[in-house]
C-alpha cells in the first residue's frame, strides 16, 4: 500500500498498465455490475439539474425509467447510485451508431451543453474508492470486462495512475497527484 495524503492506494495502481479500449469492450462498464454508478450527493443534484440538457440522447425506455425511479436511487447496500434499466444498464447510457455504450452526461459535456463531465466514480473506473472516517481506500478493480484495457495499456506501457491522471486530480488535487508521482518513482526505483 502507498499512502498519499488521506488516500491509501493499492500498489497495483502504480504497477499495472491500463488504457481503455472502448472499441473492444463496447463500454461494458456502463452495463456490468450489480448496481448503478456510485454518486455523491452533489453529483445527484447536478444530474437532476442538467437532465433536460442531455435527455435527448437517451432512448425512450431510459427516459421512462428516470420518470419511474428518479434521477438517482439508493441501492441494496444503502448507497446513492444511478438508476438502472432492466436491473443492468445505467439509465444515462445509450448505444451510439457504432454499437458502443456512451454516457449521455459526458456527451452533453463534450458538446459544451453542461459543465459536469460525469460522476467521479465513472471517471475513475476501474479504480474504486471507499471513503472511511480517517482515510480513503483506493483500489484497482481488475474485472474481466476490462481485459482489452489491460492489454492496450501494457502495449503502450501506460501505468493505471497515469491513465487516470485527470480524474485523480479532480478527486484529490494537483499537489496530491504530484506526491503520487514522487511515490511511484520511488517505488519503481526501489524494486
Amino acid at each position: 500500500m502507498i499512502e498519499v495524503g488521506r488516500a491509501l492506494l493499492s500498489d497495483d495502481i502504480i504497477e499495472e498498465h491500463f488504457l481503455c479500449d472502448v472499441l473492444k469492450c463496447k463500454g461494458a462498464c456502463c452495463i456490468e455490475g450489480d448496481s448503478g454508478a456510485p454518486l455523491t450527493d452533489e453529483e445527484a443534484i447536478q444530474i437532476e439539474k442538467d437532465y433536460p440538457l442531455f435527455e435527448e440522447y437517451l432512448p425512450q425506455k431510459h427516459k421512462k425509467e428516470v420518470e419511474k425511479q428518479g434521477y438517482s436511487v439508493i441501492d441494496s447496500d444503502g448507497d446513492l447510485v444511478t438508476p438502472l434499466v432492466n436491473n443492468r444498464q445505467c439509465v444515462y447510457s445509450f448505444y451510439n451508431d457504432n454499437g458502443i455504450l456512451q454516457c449521455a452526461v459526458e456527451k452533453a459535456y463534450f458538446e459544451g451543453k453542461i459543465k459536469f463531465r460525469k460522476p467521479i466514480s465513472c471517471h475513475l473506473f476501474p479504480i474504486r474508492i471507499t471513503e472511511y472516517r480517517d482515510f480513503d481506500a483506493v483500489n484497482y478493480q481488475q474485472l474481466r470486462i476490462c481485459k482489452p484495457g489491460r492489454q492496450c495499456g501494457a502495449s503502450q506501457k501506460l501505468p493505471l495512475y497515469k491513465f487516470l491522471k485527470e480524474p485523480l486530480i479532480k478527486k484529490y488535487g494537483e499537489e496530491w497527484y504530484k506526491e503520487l508521482e514522487i511515490a511511484a518513482d520511488y517505488l519503481k526505483s526501489s524494486r
